[in-house]
């Protein structure tokens, strides 16, 4: 009975991965709609995020967001830091280099959260994810081939500080599943507004770049995060990782959709095999007890 639900509590932290992973794709897709600076469109989704989650945090947390952030008040700042500095290098990221390189270096998140976890919380490999994320990186390897560097390595190089702070981000939540998922994220917001307000020009934009950002930063993106920062209470971090390249797959096919940014055709092998390696890494192994762990 305790195996049938632990099973039944990582297949929900399975969805929200993937839910959440899904929504965070279209970042790159709003991002580039708007046409508007990487610093503006940060700190308006910051504007929006921060009042939504705290709004939130008083009926999900059962008590004001003050009251939460003193259960864990160092944890609580690194969070926000971590959520906060990723969001940023990712928006810079996307507009400093092609979609298809960002969200192909976003695919590395499963081997560098599979680490983290190792290292912090020592928490074991199983065999069957090791495989997953070895499949996930053939994938990768594919897609970033001839890609990386172009147009700008600065774009890529942030991009993987984005993935960097994300993986770190979820060992964090894995660590503390008590702490407030809301006021962590507000958090963020908070420090990406005191961050960017002497550099922001947020009344200077267009009614297509101010809808763009409405859609990312009070829909797709909060509520994306949310249910990636819940995800880790019910599944290993290395499982929850695993389904990062779902944005790689995802933000490929809104650039080629809305840009015309085609990916050439190894980089939609690639593709193919990520999503081998997803499946490969949930539905064929609801049984992790069959298989031997890695220390």
């Amino acid at each position: 009975m305790d195996a049938a639900r632990a099973n039944d509590q990582r297949r929900l932290g399975w969805l929200l991965a993937g839910v959440g992973m899904l929504a965070v794709s279209t970042d790159s897709l709003w991002i580039r709609l708007s046409e508007a600076d990487a610093v503006d469109v940060s700190f308006w989704v910051a504007c929006c995020s921060v009042p939504l989650y705290t709004g939130l945090s008083h009926r999900v947390d059962g008590c004001g967001p003050l009251e939460a952030f003193r259960s864990h008040r160092w944890q609580h700042l690194v969070i926000g830091a971590l959520s906060g500095g990723s969001q940023l290098c990712f928006v810079i990221a996307v507009t400093e280099t092609r979609v298809a390189n960002v969200v192909a270096i976003v695919s590395a998140v499963p081997l560098l959260s599979a680490v983290s976890a190792w290292i912090w919380l020592k928490e074991r490999i199983s065999r069957a994810i090791a495989i997953a994320i070895a499949i996930t990186l053939a994938g990768i390897v594919a897609i970033v081939f001839s890609s990386v560097g172009e147009p700008t390595l600065s774009g890529d190089l942030l991009g993987v500080v984005a993935i960097v702070g994300f993986s770190v981000s979820l060992t964090m939540w894995r660590r503390y599943p008590d702490m407030s998922r809301l006021v962590g994220l507000s958090i963020g917001g908070v420090l990406t507004v005191a961050a960017l307000m002497y550099w922001a020009s947020p009344l200077s934009l267009d009614a297509r770049a101010y809808l763009s950002i409405a859609a990312m930063g009070l829909v797709f993106n909060p509520f994306g995060r949310l249910a990636l920062s819940n995800a880790p209470r019910f599944a290993p971090v290395a499982d929850v990782a695993l389904f990062s390249p779902i944005e790689t797959v995802a933000g490929t096919v809104w650039a080629a959709a809305f840009f015309s940014e085609f990916p050439r055709p190894v980089a939609a092998v690639g593709a193919v095999i990520v999503l081998v390696g997803v499946f490969y890494g949930t539905i064929a192994t609801t049984r992790p007890k069959n298989h031997a762990d890695l220390g």
